[in-house]
């Protein structure tokens, strides 16, 4: 989460970063065009199983409005006009689960049936069309990327990332390649492929929202390097006590980036309790840096998602001091420091983090 929050990347797996939400449309201004807009997209859907007068709402991909417009004989219909394509929601009476699409400036006819949103047909956008044959491809490896994911089997792994970093080259001139490049980084936390696969990049998808945030994730790649020491730092846990990095030297740490309030930490913390429960009596442990500013909520949120291991904050927010010596602008993210406090890995999420360990603590 960036401070402005980042791109998430999800819903189901995908969200683009979060705007200033535009003013909502009247019915009257969503239906009023008869042809797709010059340079622009226009969206005619047709539904079954809702009465006519049921409200239809444009989302962007973090679920804030755009546009709202109501079914009238079975149809809807929403116009404008994109800087880049973008993923976008379609709601119906103000509730999940909603159709989502890829959507470019083009005209795209949409078919669906109430009971089957997840089904629905999306025909006319090119970028839709790459974004359906991603979600094809990533289909079978759906639970790699979820918080249950910890125990997946490394051969699992590996071959998702192959077939990822095959995709992102296939489609590195398509919009859908930084949500590609974003998964298989996630996979194999490798820098180098990273900044490799960003630069296939064609520059008007580079300078995109999705595609600067992964310029972001190569810039992040480069701050304290893999194969160098932590540098020390001490901050005070719950009880108000001063704890060192280096007092856990001997040990693998996870020095763990979060805060209370950031959705995709809370989202993560399943699979790191995961890995800590599984790992800890092999030489292994977490160290949480919170980057809250009030302390109950960080007490909350410590006791509700069960983080059981030490944690530590001077309550400054994104002024955190030990963020600030690391650079910390976006969370969650997370080093692990071998016995003898060399960066060996970071930003592991998901079946990445079990299978480092795994690898590491047999």
């Amino acid at each position: 989460m960036k401070k402005y929050l980042i791109l998430c990347f999800f819903l189901p797996l995908a969200v683009t970063a979060q705007q200033k939400s535009k003013p909502v449309a009247s019915s009257k201004t969503a239906v009023k065009e008869n042809l797709k807009p010059v340079d622009g997209y226009m969206i005619e859907g047709t539904v079954t199983g809702y009465p006519d007068g049921t409200v239809v709402d444009l989302l962007n991909g973090n679920g804030g409005p755009e546009m709202s417009t109501s079914i009238a004989n079975g149809s809807f219909r929403f116009s404008g006009k994109m800087e880049f394509p973008d993923f976008k929601l379609i709601a119906f009476n103000k509730s999940q689960p909603y159709i989502t699409m890829l959507l470019d400036n083009s005209s795209v006819s949409i078919t669906a049936t109430k009971d089957a949103l997840d089904q629905a047909i999306v025909k006319g956008s090119k970028s839709n069309d790459d974004f359906i044959a991603y979600n094809k491809l990533t289909k079978p490896f759906e639970k790699l990327f979820s918080a249950e994911a910890g125990g997946a089997d490394s051969a699992e792994i590996k071959k998702a990332a192959a077939a990822l970093d095959a995709f992102s080259r296939k489609y590195s001139q398509s919009y859908i390649a930084p949500l590609a490049i974003y998964r298989t980084h996630q996979l194999t936390g490798n820098g180098a492929q990273l900044e490799d696969l960003f630069n296939r990049m064609s520059d008007p998808v580079k300078t995109s929202p999705m595609g600067n945030y992964i310029a972001q994730q190569v810039a992040e790649v480069k701050k304290n390097p893999m194969g160098k020491p932590l540098p020390d730092f001490s901050q005070e846990d719950i009880d108000g006590v001063p704890v060192s990095l280096s007092s856990f030297r001997g040990k693998y740490v996870l020095i763990d980036f979060w805060a209370s309030w950031c959705g995709p930490c809370r989202q993560e913390n399943p699979n790191v309790v995961n890995a800590f429960q599984k790992y800890k009596n092999k030489n292994f442990t977490v160290l949480g840096i919170s980057l809250d500013k009030t302390k109950q909520p960080w007490l909350d949120a410590i006791k509700n998602d069960g983080l059981t291991w030490t944690q530590l904050s001077d309550l400054k927010g994104w002024a955190n001091a030990v963020a600030q010596k690391f650079q910390i602008t976006s969370i969650p993210q997370n080093f692990l420091v071998d016995p003898s406090g060399v960066v060996i890995a970071k930003n592991l999420r998901g079946a990445a983090l079990d299978a480092k360990l795994a690898s590491l603590l047999k």
